[in-house]
């Protein structure tokens, strides 16, 4: 393994235990993230992305009915294998979590203060007195405004934006090397995102973090991340750089998801792109490619046969039949649109 990967999933499947028997919400997926890296997961709402973070967490675990197989290694050791109390070392400690609605996810009738302090003694071997000063810079240097005073005040007293900034202050409570940001901007204003991303940018530069955002705003790709994996019914269908994902998607579900992305200055009149269908529901999951059913570019081999995740340009990986095909359509759009 490269001396530089810090977290390497290894054909990671997630089964959830149901009335309608076994279903794999998580689907043989490989991927990797390096030091001080920010790598996009994208997609549409049930195509895997919170389950493979809470799988890497393993915060599924407490419902006994979620089993995996695979191998989640960080830092080369797998977290599957860990017992019950040596992953709750883990959480926080070395990998922490931000989730999309803070409001759920802080205690409503505990002080921002005192959760932070708790999540520090829970770790590390410190004073309350240190506890509360580590407390009070963590919410400066997430930038909340007169940290002494949020330090005492509750949840609801707070804006959305600054009850994003004190998760990400819990999250940072124990130094971790890597950070999973489920959705961490959906739920507020256009400046607030802003100013959140720049907050996850900081965190990298001068923390040397890794994170791993989920997201469905390919925006936040294109502002944020260096690599992007793009997944679609618990599977991956596509991995590149960012660059080459937005210049070169080479999978028509990446390619929908790209065109469905409104434009300040395209024509009014017309309806906005759409992709045609509904992501299928994991007890009934499509026989050869997942996406097919959905594809105007499906033959009958798509719908017989499942095709693997290749390498089709330098670290650019797609799962698809017909990569070929929409690479050429793109290129012959790309040249109909800036002739020179």
């Amino acid at each position: 393994m490269e001396n530089d990967i810090l977290l390497e999933v290894k054909n990671l499947c997630t089964y959830f235990s149901t009335e309608k028997g076994k279903l794999r919400a998580v689907d043989h997926i490989s991927f990797s993230v390096k030091e001080k890296e920010i790598v996009g997961i994208v997609g549409e709402s049930g195509c895997g992305k919170s389950v493979t973070a809470e799988s890497i967490m393993r915060l599924l675990d407490e419902k006994n009915l979620v089993s995996y197989e695979g191998e989640i290694l960080y830092k080369g050791n797998n977290l599957l294998s860990l017992k019950k109390n040596e992953m709750q070392e883990v959480r926080g400690k070395e990998i922490a979590m931000i989730f999309q609605d803070p409001m759920t996810s802080l205690n409503p009738v505990y002080t921002i203060g005192n959760q932070i302090v708790e999540g520090i003694l829970t770790h590390q071997k410190i004073s309350k007195k240190e506890a509360k000063q580590k407390a009070i810079d963590l919410l400066r240097f997430t930038e909340i405004p007169s940290p002494e005073k949020r330090f005492d005040q509750y949840p609801h007293e707070l804006s959305g934006g600054m009850r994003q900034r004190v998760m990400i202050a819990l999250a940072l409570a124990c130094n971790p090397k890597l950070l999973i940001a489920d959705e961490p901007t959906t739920a507020l204003d256009v400046t607030t995102q802003s100013q959140i991303l720049d907050l996850l940018n900081k965190l990298k530069d001068e923390l040397n973090m890794s994170t791993i955002m989920i997201t469905h705003d390919l925006g936040v790709v294109a502002e944020l991340c260096s690599r992007v994996i793009v997944m679609y019914l618990g599977q991956i269908i596509e991995i590149a750089n960012v660059e080459d994902i937005f210049d070169s998607a080479q999978h028509p579900y990446t390619e929908g998801l790209l065109n469905s992305i409104p434009h300040i200055d395209g024509d009014r009149s017309k309806k906005l792109n759409v992709i045609q269908g509904t992501v299928p529901t994991l007890d009934k999951v499509p026989v050869g490619c997942n996406f097919a059913g959905r594809c105007q570019y499906a033959t009958d081999k798509c719908r017989e046969v499942e095709p693997e995740l290749k390498e089709v340009m330098d670290n650019h990986f797609v799962k698809c039949w017909n990569y070929e095909l929409i690479r050429k359509t793109n290129k012959e759009e790309n040249e109909i649109a800036t002739p020179y």
